[in-house]
């Protein structure tokens, strides 16, 4: 399980979004967009309403500390593949209520609401730091913190565990972390490889490794998520966009040198054979005309 968090100053932009998906140019293509997007709400914490409902709720509470900037807590929560259906729905609202207990806001407003945009399911959990009290939830160590969060539910929910980034590991455990990474870099290495030669296009390499269970993102460059929801970049192995490109090039030439070498060689067997055959046919109109022993 993937755990983020953030915090931020607009409740209108991360429901906005939560509810609506990304801003766009028409009306049809915003329809489009929620469509795509597959919104259901979970559950609510002390709020309740629709979307314009609930940010007018959070505000007025964000009020009572005008003194913060950023009263807006933005969690999301991203199972991986191998865990589809694993958790009913009050396990996923058991998971929020302990993560809100952890992040000290269990008393606070928050709601949850699914996506299902994605090939991973996910949740978000938009949290108003500002409680009733005037208080605020820290955020203190908070990537820290919701890493701890998921290795945590990863055993509790029996999840597939993912690694934590490094800088939130001992000495010791970062090691072991090196060395699975080096082992889950050069299983990708070998799949590109296999993509790259058996491909005509980044569009092919991208389904070929899809078939293999990463999940790509292709854009101005490349990146790569393993089953272990380990993320790199093709970039950091030797494999940026413009360093496939250039191999799947490199690979359509040599399969053409080869294609043009095989053609060549057909060319002259056949030769050869044409050859072969005229010289049997001259040999057998000799031995025609030759007179024959004792005539």
């Amino acid at each position: 399980m993937i755990g983020k968090v953030g915090t931020g100053k607009s409740f209108r932009g991360v429901l906005h979004y939560l509810f609506e998906g990304r801003r766009q140019e028409s009306k049809e293509l915003q329809m489009q967009e929620l469509e795509k997007k597959q919104v259901e709400v979970i559950a609510y914490n002390q709020c309740f309403g629709t979307r314009l409902e609930l940010v007018r709720e959070m505000i007025e509470v964000a009020k009572l500390n005008p003194n913060q900037s950023k009263p807006v807590f933005h969690f999301s929560l991203s199972f991986a593949h191998s865990d589809a259906g694993k958790l009913g729905l009050q396990d996923k609202i058991d998971m929020v209520e302990k993560l809100a207990e952890k992040f000290d806001f269990k008393d606070h407003q928050y709601v949850v609401v699914a996506h299902k945009d994605t090939v991973h399911e996910h949740l978000h959990i938009v949290a108003n730091r500002i409680g009733f009290d005037g208080k605020t939830a820290s955020d203190s160590n908070s990537y820290k913190h919701v890493a701890e969060f998921a290795r945590k539910m990863e055993l509790e929910y029996k999840l597939e565990q993912v690694l934590s980034p490094n800088k939130f590991l001992k000495p010791e455990q970062r090691v072991a972390q090196s060395q699975r990474i080096d082992i889950l870099k050069e299983a990708l290495k070998k799949h590109l490889g296999t993509a790259i030669k058996q491909s005509k296009d980044v569009q092919q390499v991208k389904k070929y490794m899809e078939q293999c269970g990463y999940e790509v993102e292709l854009g101005r460059g490349i990146a790569f998520t393993d089953a272990q929801r380990v993320r790199f970049k093709g970039s950091q192995f030797g494999y940026a966009l413009m360093d496939i490109e250039k191999k799947l090039k490199q690979e359509q030439l040599l399969k053409q040198q080869e294609q043009n070498k095989q053609a060549q060689l057909l060319r002259q067997q056949q030769e050869e054979l044409k050859k072969q055959q005229q010289r049997e046919k001259k040999q057998q109109q000799v031995h025609q005309h030759t007179p024959g022993i004792g005539r």
